[in-house]
């Protein structure tokens, strides 16, 4: 591969007047400029664009980091990231975090010490105080960090509370909600926005709490509906848990919606591709992926940003898995 050493030995000059040249930084002669010019026709040598944003302090990157890109969810965000993060001649780098602490860590270190000229975080495992001590523009994507820290989410207990009666409202009593991990936030939220539903009907449901992992789901799903058969619905703190009741619905053969009816929550694209097709309360992914990466950039360039935080309605996406018409 060609390198600077090489055109500098083409065009008979000294590597620091080729450098000057290239980042435009410093005096260079036209004879000289000519020559690297003919230089790099010559050798077809393209500059390193991670290389020319170290030297200059300025870069066109931006890091993004998720906890684990196997999850539908998160390429669908990383999609529209990087739609509007082109659009204005930005690049993103994609960084996973398997929802460990210490390689989050890493990765904010090593991306905010480098080349990257911001950060979008759709993982929140560590302290506020770290993602507040780097000195790097962040905007923080379906996770809340700090309040000074720009932010684009979804409302999670609305969007639970729509689910929760929805199923209620079509009859079903004995409810299972398939929390995801305790202390996330998101996931927190919309446990507590199901309850608010359930509990104005005086019910109790069976809560269980699971990775957002299809596998560990299933099992967790089948081990509960065993013990549980008299369950009517089933909410789901994501649509990957739900789609994980479905799967295990039919395992057990448990007729959808006529016997058991499930209710997702994030609105994937996968959700529509499943048998029947998912029910879910829909968050708007495109929206939040290009609002959060129009919040950092307008950042990293310096502008006034129009809203620090954005909190994006959701909206029940009626499908198969749910019953068309309301109990009597």
């Amino acid at each position: 591969m060609v390198n600077i050493k090489d055109v500098a030995k083409v065009a008979n000059l000294s590597v620091a007047t080729v450098s000057r040249y290239l980042n435009q930084n410093g005096y260079v002669s036209k004879n000289s400029s000519e020559r690297i010019e003919q230089a790099i026709r010559e050798l077809d040598y393209k500059p390193s664009s991670v290389a020319r944003s170290l030297s200059k302090k300025q870069s066109n990157i931006i890091g993004l980091i998720v906890p684990d890109i196997k999850n539908p969810y998160f390429p669908e965000l990383a999609r529209a990231v990087e739609d509007m993060a082109w659009s204005y001649g930005y690049t993103v780098v994609l960084c996973n975090s398997d929802d460990q602490i210490e390689k989050e860590l890493l990765y904010l270190e090593r991306l905010s010490q480098t080349y990257v000229a911001g950060l979008i975080v759709a993982t929140s495992l560590l302290d506020p105080s770290v993602y507040l001590s780097i000195n790097t523009p962040i905007v923080a994507l379906d996770r809340i960090i700090d309040a000074t820290v720009p932010t684009v989410a979804t409302d999670n207990q609305k969007g639970a509370r729509l689910g929760g009666e929805y199923l209620l409202t079509n009859g079903a009593r004995n409810l299972l909600c398939i929390g995801g991990p305790h202390g996330l936030k998101t996931a927190d939220d919309r446990l507590t926005g199901f309850l608010e539903a359930t509990d104005k009907h005086g019910l109790d449901p069976i809560v269980i709490t699971s990775s957002f992992d299809f596998k560990v789901a299933a099992k967790a799903i089948e081990q509960c509906l065993a013990i549980n058969p008299q369950i009517d619905g089933i909410f789901a703190s994501s649509d990957t848990l739900a789609i994980a009741a479905l799967h295990i619905a039919h395992k057990l053969g448990k007729r959808v919606p006529e016997e058991l009816q499930i209710v997702g929550f994030d609105g994937i694209a996968l959700g529509e591709m499943v048998s029947p097709p998912l029910t879910t309360v829909g968050q708007d992914l495109y929206k939040m992926g290009t609002a959060a990466a129009t919040m950092l950039i307008e950042q990293i360039e310096g502008k006034e940003i129009k809203q620090t935080v954005l909190n994006i309605d959701p909206q029940l996406i009626v499908r198969g898995t749910t019953r068309k018409e309301a109990a009597k």
